[in-house]
């Protein structure tokens, strides 16, 4: 191609490309490691098994009357056609694939996120995958995206991007993880399923992403210099057998078993191949072990080659271009890893059509069994002049954009994201002052409590607005957004109160806080607090942004009721906490648009709060054993490697594994009243079949062996309500294999948690139900799920260390 097309691409992938960190700008507490590259290592870690053919579709698993249509479309196609079906073009979404008229065929949109659908307007900003995981709800889990896929929908949308897994959290630094829910594997697989399952009851598919070990920003994708050739390749992932089944494959189990439409492959290498040409991981772990019945798709720009890509299970390539027609020699096709590439491929025999029919039938299979095909609504133009990829509409062939534009779609989910953000947050401190009781001087303070003062969308560089939503890919367009001193002004005037505001961050820090008050010290200072993160980089820090800290030490110096609330992506340091004139502290996540009313719900009572942390907060950044690899000083192309050596130790299994005392542990939340929990009871569901240490092998359907997912125990627990008003806690399980089990194993794992709402005095029994795979470990010898022989204990409590009630079974005897 012309030079000036070379440079063209050069800066299309330089702008897909994540920040480099510069040498000595490394987050607080991490390190680099380059493991040494010594054949032991290379094969434990380093290296991807092949696994060919890619398995091809059935339609197992309740889509076999939706497979046979596909077939039947799919038989009718042109091979120009089955082409353009796998590969994506620019059009008037963030993917497209284009309209076949001939065949009735309206083509797919894909739009983004996983809060909102973020290149459109009059859309609802949820509460982030997160905050939604801090409820520990199920049913809100379910309910915020049956929302969600209702809007998707009404705009036209087939596809939605979400919900995000990868980050899972491994690292507390990774500038992702407020898209997904959790670094708890079990915890996360139930959010991903009920999130997958309310997504597609509303007629939307599902994209389970970012698959798999997406555990950093930095170096996600490969970096080239100005010329077009390459300086370094993509970071690698590298995990051993056991941690990838057991931690960061567990929760795709969950999602195939809901029957996902689509999964999402990652920008990152795994164990040295790239997670979109990794054969193992799609073919081998995906659609053999789980039975994946639906299409693997490439994150933008994820695809590194045709054939190899499509050999190892890669179905749809997105955005399917890299330069508009302008800039091909033949100037009548986009440039693309796929689209004429497969014409060629088919025809020279290089690729089989049988691999071609089968990518094509697996991306129709999900359209019919949703019933796409029927009545669906017309894509709205106003999604074409959001589009962030191509804004010029001559690309936009063969989509009808006749149908109304700017569509409202937000029907009543503003009173849902209220409430689901209400319920997610989390309390981690209160010594009193909580429910607020109409108090008539209240001072607010911080940058994070007033309006977004340039435009609609949260960003890193903006001082002064509320932050309610994260950026990049999975940032939300705001129709509306209620702030917390706008909402605490509404609610205060029911008392008469006396509010003043003071949200310069720096003013505050660095002047006499008590000449700034008037005419007297306030009954309640109440400070907000911010910290960004986005897709395309890490975070530097766990502080909180604009001088939190020192905000919040300024305050409570000279106030004697501080209550602090945060706005951000996940754990932070709070060096403040231990502060005896800091009485609250309330952690709100990203809440969505909602977020000045539901704050105040909960600093009112008018909400009793019941979020958990989905997450271990340590005393200090330096205390997390999962840092981002960053400043690779040497330079070989290869270079960048990240090795999980921590294996199963991460959050709460770190810290309880090497006994380390943390600030605020993995599950924990207060309450506005109080609870107890007695009578834990354990009873296996069949008493007349012996128990075999190995399941029984069955046909594989979406999700695995289904004997995996057979219930064999149940434990049951009383909880009541002993304060005095009514409120929501949650039960959780976490069990100890015995000690058979292989090294490495957990100290203590979520395998089971139920919330529960009771009225004072009021009792109610709570049941787990514990599946084979709930009690086995992944052998790396057999390539089987194993019970281990020996006593298993089971602790159930309020927390990972707020254990209540104690009790043990043995499924195999030694």
């Amino acid at each position: 191609m012309p030079s000036s097309s070379l440079l063209y691409l050069a800066g299309l992938l330089s702008l897909a490309a994540a920040q480099v960190y510069v040498p000595g700008s490394r987050p607080e507490g991490s390190f680099t490691w380059v493991q040494p590259r010594n054949t032991t290592v290379l094969g434990q870690y380093g290296h991807s098994e092949p696994f060919y053919p890619s398995p091809r579709t059935t339609g197992a698993g309740g889509w076999e009357n939706a497979i046979e249509k596909a077939r039947e479309f799919v038989a009718e196609l042109t091979l120009e056609e089955k082409r353009y079906m796998v590969t994506g073009q620019p059009g008037p979404c963030v993917g497209n694939i284009y309209p076949i008229p001939r065949l009735n065929f309206s083509g797919l949109c894909l739009q983004d996120g996983p809060a909102s659908l973020r290149t459109a307007d009059y859309v609802s900003a949820f509460p982030a995958g997160v905050t939604i995981a801090s409820s520990w709800d199920k049913q809100m889990m379910y309910d915020r995206s049956l929302s969600m896929g209702r809007e998707f929908r009404a705009k036209g949308a087939q596809v939605a991007l979400a919900p995000a897994l990868g980050p899972m959290g491994r690292s507390a630094y990774s500038g992702r993880n407020w898209e997904g829910f959790s670094p708890d594997a079990y915890l996360s697989g139930i959010a991903f399923a009920q999130s997958i399952h309310g997504l597609q009851d509303a007629g939307v598919q599902a994209t389970a992403k970012h698959y798999l070990l997406n555990e950093q920003e930095v170096l996600r994708n490969p970096v080239r210099y100005p010329n077009g050739t390459l300086q370094f390749e993509a970071i690698s992932s590298n995990a051993d057998d056991r941690t990838v089944h057991e931690n960061y494959l567990w929760p795709y189990a969950n999602a195939i078993r809901a029957k996902a439409s689509a999964v999402m492959c990652s920008y990152n290498r795994v164990n040295g191949s790239y997670g979109c040409q990794n054969s193992k991981l799609l073919n081998g772990l995906l659609k053999e072990e789980l039975g994946f019945q639906g299409y693997v798709m490439s994150d933008w720009f994820a695809t590194h080659s045709g054939v190899a890509s499509i050999e190892a299970g890669l179905d749809m390539d997105m955005p399917g271009y890299f330069l508009p027609r302008a800039f091909s020699d033949s100037g009548d096709d986009y440039l693309s890893f796929f689209g004429a590439n497969v014409t060629q491929a088919i025809n020279n025999g290089t690729l089989e059509m049988d691999r071609l029919d089968d990518m094509i039938t697996r991306i129709l299979t999900p359209y019919y069994a949703l019933g796409q095909d029927e009545d669906f609504p017309t894509i709205d133009p106003s999604s074409a002049k959001l589009n962030t990829f191509v804004r010029e509409s001559d690309y936009f062939r063969d989509f009808n954009l006749i149908g109304p534009s700017s569509r409202d779609v937000r029907d009543n989910h503003g009173e849902i994201i209220r409430k689901h953000a209400a319920a997610s947050t989390v309390m981690v401190k209160n010594e009193g002052i909580l429910p607020l009781k109409a108090p008539k001087r209240i001072a607010v303070f911080g940058n994070d409590a007033g309006e977004v003062t340039e435009g609609p969308l949260n960003q890193q560089k903006f001082e002064f607005g509320t932050l309610a939503v994260g950026g990049g890919s999975g940032a939300s367009l705001f129709t509306y957004l209620i702030t917390p001193l706008e909402a605490i002004k509404a609610r205060s005037r029911q008392d008469g109160a006396l509010v003043q505001a003071f949200l310069n961050n720096t003013q505050v820090v660095n002047s006499n806080v008590t000449n700034l008050w008037n005419p007297q010290e306030p009954e309640v200072c109440l400070v907000f607090l911010k910290g960004w993160a986005s897709e395309g980089s890490d975070r530097l820090t766990l502080d909180l942004d604009w001088q939190g800290n020192e905000l919040v030490e300024k305050v409570a110096n000279v106030c004697s009721d501080t209550v602090v609330v945060t706005h951000s992506s996940g754990v932070n340091n709070l060096p403040f906490a231990q502060h005896p004139n800091v009485t609250a502290i309330l952690i709100a996540h990203y809440p969505g648009q909602e977020s000045g009313n539901s704050i105040v719900d909960v600093l009112y009572g008018d909400v009793n709060p019941s979020g958990k942390l989905p997450y271990t907060i340590a005393h200090n950044g330096s205390d997390y054993n999962g840092p981002i690899t960053t400043d690779v000083e040497t330079t070989g192309v290869d270079d960048w490697q990240s090795y999980f050596t921590e294996g199963l130790e991460t959050d709460y299994k770190y810290f309880d594994a090497h006994n380390i005392s943390v600030l605020y542990e993995f599950g924990f939340g207060l309450s506005y009243t109080t609870f107890e929990m007695t009578g834990l009871e354990i009873s296996p569901v069949d008493t007349d079949t012996e128990i075999t240490p190995a399941p029984e092998k069955r046909e594989v359907q979406p999700g695995g062996n289904p004997a995996l997912w057979e219930t064999l125990y149940t434990a049951r627990v009383t909880l009541r309500n002993t304060g005095d008003v009514r409120g929501a806690t949650v039960a959780q399980l976490y069990i100890t294999l015995p000690d058979s089990a292989p090294e490495g194993s957990p100290v203590r794992q979520l395998r089971g948690f139920d919330k529960i709402e009771l009225s004072p005095g009021q009792r109610g029994t709570v049941q787990f139900d514990l599946m084979r795979r709930d009690i086995s470990y992944w052998d790396v010898v057999s390539q089987q799920w194993l019970i281990p022989s020996g006593e298993f204990t089971v602790r159930v409590g309020f927390s990972s260390r707020d254990i209540v009630e104690v009790a043990t079974f043995t499924a195999v005897e030694n």
